[in-house]
């Protein structure tokens, strides 16, 4: 096995996050995932490219999309000869997805590859009865007319009534917002405050796109240009409007519509490969992903669902001998604002980080000015599998921009896990 190398970053390309049931009700993950790829094929000129892999995910998929990284692959431009690969860790999987790219790359297995990943709201797979499905099942199996007849008797209209994917979890029947609320109140996370960050991603992502940062990042798609999420006319008088949306009849719910991402439809790649291979194709190295790790905590017994990238993060300082606060930017999907509030508080709180991550005191402070800087998912979306290639690619080109430095990304997924990696230039 070759030793380990360093891993580029040469960029990436979403389409237009945009509210489910809008502009892409239509197109589905496949759909969604090839415009996505296709793009990374143009920007980059890698038509008819051989590469050594591609890695797409998505969290609501249909059976039959049991291969997007491949089905994708096969329609965007590269190569027939390119091999694909599908994967799913809920809100982390495209960062998983560069991640695994990231290490074929470092062992020298690959020299080149994309991770991305996309999710549709509007175009849910929707099963049928169990009941039903066995007597589908064991009519088909039948050998004669009257076997198959056999099959449904006892068939009961209800039966035909569809079952809806899940929102909860199946451990504890409460969806994120539920578990958000509780952790919210645990960590005495305020609504104003909620609303002052979710006010913010809006104001900086708006900003962004005025001044251009996002003209090579997204693609247009359907007609569309900009997320559709983006509310550039927000304020938090507007916020403070909304109704809680998790716990309503408490009188102490804090999480509302605007300060939780909303259902959305979108995908993302990214490029990663080793320096000699973008050296011979004059592509330049945007950033470097340094390391990265994955956590997962046990919210069915006290900890917060989506408390797992505190963990993530300090175990990934501890490897690399880094602090919190060694960062030039930090990129924290921002599901709910009050996720990221109480990760921010939980490594301010020295008793949590010495007793939960095994840290000598807290692992304090950062500083604001460098949070999300091109706001993040309260504002442009969250297509559940393309957050973690989006925030990739943006991090990639901050960095650019900037000249060096280095980036700490966070996200938290369901099923109580969290991903973190370093993004260094």
């Amino acid at each position: 096995m070759s030793p380990i190398r360093r891993v580029a970053i040469l960029g990436g390309v979403r389409i237009p996050f945009v509210r489910n049931n809008t502009a892409y009700h239509d197109v589905g993950n496949l759909g969604m995932s090839i415009k996505a790829l296709g793009a990374v094929v143009e920007k980059f000129k890698l038509h008819g490219e051989a590469l050594g892999e591609v890695a797409m995910g998505a969290v609501l998929k249909h059976s039959s999309d049991w291969n997007i990284g491949r089905e994708a692959a096969l329609s965007s431009g590269l190569s027939p000869s390119t091999p694909g690969i599908t994967m799913q860790r809920a809100c982390g999987t495209s960062l998983d997805t560069v991640i695994h790219i990231a290490n074929k790359i470092a062992v020298g297995q690959i020299e080149a590859g994309i991770g991305g990943g996309s999710d549709t709201t509007s175009d849910v797979p929707i099963a049928v009865n169990k009941r039903l499905r066995r007597r589908l099942l064991d009519a088909n199996m039948a050998r004669s007319f009257g076997a198959r007849l056999k099959a449904f008797k006892g068939f009961r209209l209800k039966e035909l009534k569809p079952e809806f994917p899940g929102v909860g979890e199946p451990r504890t029947g409460k969806s994120m917002g539920e578990h958000c609320e509780m952790m919210a109140k645990e960590w005495k996370i305020t609504r104003e405050d909620q609303d002052q960050l979710a006010f913010e991603s809006h104001t900086k992502a708006a900003m962004a796109y005025d001044r251009g940062f996002f003209a090579d990042l997204v693609t247009p798609f359907r007609g569309v240009e900009r997320d559709n999420i983006l509310r550039p006319d927000t304020t938090r008088e507007k916020l403070a409007t909304l109704k809680p949306a998790f716990d309503r009849s408490s009188g102490q719910g804090t999480l509302t519509a605007g300060n939780s991402t909303p259902l959305t439809d979108g995908a993302s790649a990214a490029l990663l490969a080793s320096e000699d291979w973008a050296r011979a194709r004059g592509l330049e190295v945007q950033a470097y992903l340094r390391d990265a790790q994955v956590a997962a905590v046990d919210f069915v017994h006290g900890e917060g669902l989506l408390m797992a990238p505190c963990w993530a993060v300090a175990q990934l300082l501890k490897r690399n001998n880094l602090t919190l606060q060694d960062f030039d930017f930090y990129e924290i999907h921002e599901a709910f604002a009050a996720q990221v509030l109480c990760t921010l508080k939980a490594w301010e709180d020295e008793a949590f980080c010495r007793e939960k991550l095994g840290w000598d005191g807290a692992l304090g402070r950062i500083d604001r000015a460098k949070l999300n800087v091109v706001g993040s998912s309260l504002a442009v979306g969250h297509p559940f599998a393309a957050t973690g290639a989006r925030i990739v690619a943006t991090a990639a080109k901050l960095l650019k921009e900037k000249g060096s430095g280095r980036v700490l990304v966070s996200v938290c997924t369901a099923g109580g896990m969290g991903v973190a990696a370093i993004i260094e230039r």
